[in-house]
């Protein structure tokens, strides 16, 4: 799906509700989302072609779509929509909408349980709030910032393991058509964990890999290359959660860095030499 930058002017009254109003409104709208794609799993669905895939893919951002960019439009009016979950990079000033309709919609074509429904306010390329709902569980996960992560309103805490080597750690796969570069780098990361920490799990999509960073169950997550809707989710529960987040070298990381990490405070230091062999 091509990207998608689009503007709303749809007025209400909603648009002054302060940031934790909204953080509430808008599990309710990815919950509702997420109602209409858990009427659409079930069995295996066939494809022969890429083009009957991508049509497969669309059917399901589209179903989920119709029920959250309504809702969410009539929350900030003002707002804009970023609709495609492989977009990377900076976005104008101003409040925008991150949503990814059916992050892991290859698992739930398959009949597999790992997918979800997330949208994320960002302002002034800054994550404000997240909901990331779990319908097939019923479970939510919200963070706002400066006020802590929760899992259906109980506190999330990341892991307080200190050692690399009795660590599970998660790492996704590339994006379609990936440089063949970032293919190999991924690889060779697999790898370089493999030896350093205890369990290594590598699946799609990269925003469950992080609630459970959140949650404490994983004690780091890498991603090379990441897109704003896989990470920006993440990237805020995991910090309000207490966990660290950087590129793959420790440094600052932003939408346009080329790599990703998010960790345990205790195993920060260790992952990223690991990924920097």
């Amino acid at each position: 799906m091509p990207e998608s930058i689009q503007t709303t002017g749809i007025a209400a009254t909603a648009g002054s509700a302060s940031d934790a109003d909204l953080l509430a409104q808008t599990a309710i709208a990815v919950r509702a989302a997420g109602s209409a794609l858990r009427e659409r799993f079930g069995d295996v669905v066939r494809y022969e072609t890429r083009e009957e895939l991508m049509l497969a893919l669309a059917a399901n951002d589209d179903a989920a779509l119709d029920v959250l960019r309504p809702r969410l439009a009539l929350l900030r009016p003002d707002a804009g929509f970023v609709e495609d979950e492989l977009a990377g990079g900076a976005l104008p000033s101003g409040e925008w909408w991150v949503l990814d309709p059916a992050e892991g919609n290859v698992n739930h074509l398959h009949a597999l349980p790992e997918w979800a429904v997330t949208a994320t306010l960002v302002r002034d390329n800054q994550p404000v709030l997240t909901a990331v709902h779990l319908p097939l569980t019923g479970e939510t996960y919200t963070a706002l910032a400066g006020a802590g992560a929760h899992l259906d309103g109980r506190p999330l805490h990341v892991s307080q393991t200190t050692d690399l080597g009795l660590s599970l750690v998660a790492t996704s796969q590339a994006r379609p058509n990936e440089d063949e570069k970032v293919v190999r780098r991924i690889g060779s990361s697999i790898t370089a964990m493999l030896f350093d920490a205890l369990v290594v799990r590598t699946s799609v999509p990269a925003t469950l890999h992080l609630l459970n960073v959140a949650a404490g169950r994983i004690d780091a997550f890498w991603q090379f290359a990441g897109a704003r809707a896989d990470l920006l989710p993440g990237a805020l529960l995991v910090t309000e959660a207490g966990g660290q987040i950087s590129d793959a070298q420790g440094r600052t990381w932003t939408p346009q860095s080329e790599s990703f990490l998010a960790a345990a405070p205790g195993v920060h230091t260790e992952a990223v030499t690991t990924l920097s062999r």
